[in-house]
């Protein structure tokens, strides 16, 4: 199973790429995370962009291909993967299908975890986290405000900056301004499955292995 994954800030895309990776016993590559091993292992590639981020500039496509390239043929990789994070313009999707040719790579699945703005706007500003224990918990969830339910700290809970109304719009706003015009490219040249993400976990779990199982026929 080899999967690129789609999905907005809020849509439950970091847990269901988790699920997804047990079940299939596929690597789950966030790009974050393996541009961070680049730079901590001093690959190459990795002390190429670390002079980069040094600068307080991106890392370019180019650097950030070679590292995807890097980590795809490695053996952890042979069952298969998600790639979570890349692409995220039109330019990132043309170098990756010139990649994915090159290696051979013909059986990729697009995967888009949606669900309505205004319904993920609710959810991620009812999000609170602990000062103490820095879990994050939903405020519908709660009994009492006033106390943490893991850890039992008093007045320890606070909204996160990233989860204001005002902050998540713009994110939203710049997901959308930049991945839709990669998801029309997609659907251009490849079928991109979307599946709605406003259930809970274990209904947004199923209807992805239904979606997939349905295109593997």
């Amino acid at each position: 199973m080899r999967l690129i994954l789609f999905g907005a800030p809020g849509v439950g895309k970091g847990t269901q790429a988790k699920i997804l990776s047990s079940k299939f016993n596929i690597l789950h590559i966030s790009t974050g995370d393996i541009l961070r091993a680049a730079v901590k292992e001093k690959t190459p590639l990795g002390i190429k962009a670390k002079e980069i981020m040094d600068k307080g500039e991106l890392v370019p496509d180019d650097i950030m291909i070679g590292i995807i390239k890097d980590t795809l043929q490695q053996e952890k990789c042979r069952n298969g993967f998600i790639l979570d994070g890349f692409p995220r313009t039109v330019a990132q999707a043309e170098a990756l299908d010139k990649l994915l040719t090159e290696l051979h790579i013909n059986d990729v699945k697009l995967l888009a975890i949606q669900a309505n703005e205004e319904e993920i706007i609710k959810r991620l500003s009812s999000r609170r986290a602990c000062k103490v224990c820095n879990n994050i918990f939903n405020l519908n969830d709660i009994e009492d405000p006033t106390k943490c339910p893991s850890c039992g700290a008093e007045n320890s809970l606070y909204q996160r900056s990233d989860d204001k109304e005002d902050v998540i719009r713009n994110r939203l706003k710049v997901y959308n301004s930049t991945t839709k015009p990669v998801l029309d490219y997609y659907e251009k040249s490849r079928k991109v499955i979307y599946v709605d993400g406003l259930g809970n976990v274990d209904e947004v779990s199923e209807n992805i292995f239904k979606s997939l199982s349905e295109t593997a026929k």
